[in-house]
């Protein structure tokens, strides 16, 4: 017989369903092994492997950090329906001819696998690999690999329940206290899944001498644990920003939307590797480290079966209205041609002044006689006042910062 010199033309793993995205506890594995030689070959045995196995590998300083846990180990020697096997078990492949081994094997039950998962540092991989042996020692191989996502289910109750939050800061300029900055959100819900709709109810408060900037943002947190250190990494998803908050200023959003983006789901069930995600709401304030709020977030892969989420979240807030979290305001303002020209005044005359004395007639003004311009545009007005906020933000910043210098100098005398 001819000796395995050259590499089998063909040799690969296929699966039964290629367009299956991904299976979990319990499901089946099953396809074929094929293998096509360009010479008469003669092998002792194919064999195939089921691989599932968490990994995590990073350098610490000085230190190399590596940890594996083994989630599926199985293991089968592949057989050909009527295909004679010599007297010593070996198996005469000839070229022309296309062999197919058929395999087949099922996950361990749910709850026992971790979902699959590729990060920086670590990973989640299973795969399938068939082995072609010759004379009991391995000579070639080949690997498919395959995902799994173990199911979580977002309508559970305790991803149902909404989140809750809120956070103050205070702030200093040269060590004076310089007011406080405050933010207060809530979410419908703990539990979201690819697509859904995050509405968020915050409300923040600047009583410091600064423009602050409201933010909203998922973030992926990646923990990797090996050698009894821990090595964590973050990144930002996806985010919103809110309006500049001028000094004395509140501001309140209701219902503003972030949309989950396509993501793995919460690694759960794994020693080595964990992937968290919350709703990071901070607050940008100029010449001081950000107010952080976190609010955490389970990302599943059973979405939520009732109303669309962003009804459903804002739907929540019937049970929340009493929250001081939960500020109801109208969608926007209504315009000035929804505003009837009749409904001034009961009276034709609004009083300037109302702390004169008894003996003496207040001062009044008489309206009738005058028609106002028409008003502009809603939206021209409003970035009007802001930039004559912003300008006048500038003016006020100054003095204040003035004034504070003037009144350390005194006290340090």
């Amino acid at each position: 017989m001819g000796v395995l010199t050259k590499k089998p033309k063909t040799f690969e793993v296929q699966f039964s369903d290629p367009n299956k995205s991904a299976y979990s506890g319990g499901d089946k594995v099953a396809g074929r092994v094929i293998v096509e030689v360009a010479e008469v070959v003669q092998i002792s045995a194919v064999k195939l492997f089921g691989i599932g196995c968490a990994k995590v590998d990073y350098n610490k300083g000085k230190l190399h950090c590596r940890e594996e846990i083994d989630y599926l180990k199985y293991e089968e020697i592949l057989h050909l329906d009527q295909q004679p096997t010599d007297a010593d078990g070996s198996i005469t492949l000839r070229p022309g001819n296309k062999y197919e081994f058929m395999f087949g094997f099922e996950l361990p039950q749910a709850g026992c696998l971790v979902s699959s998962y590729v990060g920086k540092f670590g990973s989640v991989q299973y795969y399938v690999k068939a082995v072609i042996e010759k004379s009991g020692q391995p000579y070639v191989e080949c690997k498919r690999y395959f995902d799994v996502e173990e199911p979580i289910d977002v309508n559970t109750q305790e991803l149902m329940a909404p989140v809750t939050g809120a956070k103050q800061k205070k702030v200093t300029c040269m060590f004076i206290p310089d007011g406080s900055v405050s933010v207060a959100a809530h979410i419908g819900r703990k539990g979201y899944s690819e697509g859904e709709d995050i509405c968020i109810d915050a409300q923040f408060e600047n009583t410091c001498s600064r423009i602050i900037v409201p933010k909203a943002a998922i973030i992926a947190k990646h923990i990797y644990l090996a050698n009894g250190r821990t090595k964590v990494f973050q990144e930002k998803l996806i985010s919103v920003r809110g309006d500049h908050i001028i000094s004395g200023m509140r501001d309140v959003w209701q219902g503003r939307v972030v949309r989950v983006p396509k993501l793995k789901p919460t690694i759960l069930g794994c020693d080595i590797i964990h992937v968290d995600y919350s709703l990071r709401i901070s607050v940008h304030i100029p010449g001081s480290e950000k107010l952080i709020l976190e609010l955490p977030l389970v990302i599943g892969t059973i979405p939520y079966s009732g109303m669309n989420s962003r009804t459903s979240s804002m739907s929540s807030q019937d049970g929340s209205a009493t929250s001081s979290t939960c500020v109801s305001l109208p969608s926007s303002p209504p315009s000035y041609s929804e505003i009837s020209r009749d409904n001034r005044m009961d009276s034709s005359f609004i009083p300037l002044l109302d702390d004169y004395d008894a003996d003496d007639s207040p001062i009044f003004m008489r309206i009738s006689e005058y028609q106002l311009p028409p008003p502009p545009a809603y939206t021209e007005w409003k970035i009007k006042c802001r930039k004559i906020q912003i300008m006048l933000y500038s003016r006020v910043v100054d003095f204040v910062t003035l004034c504070h210098i003037k009144n350390w100098l005194i006290a340090s005398r």
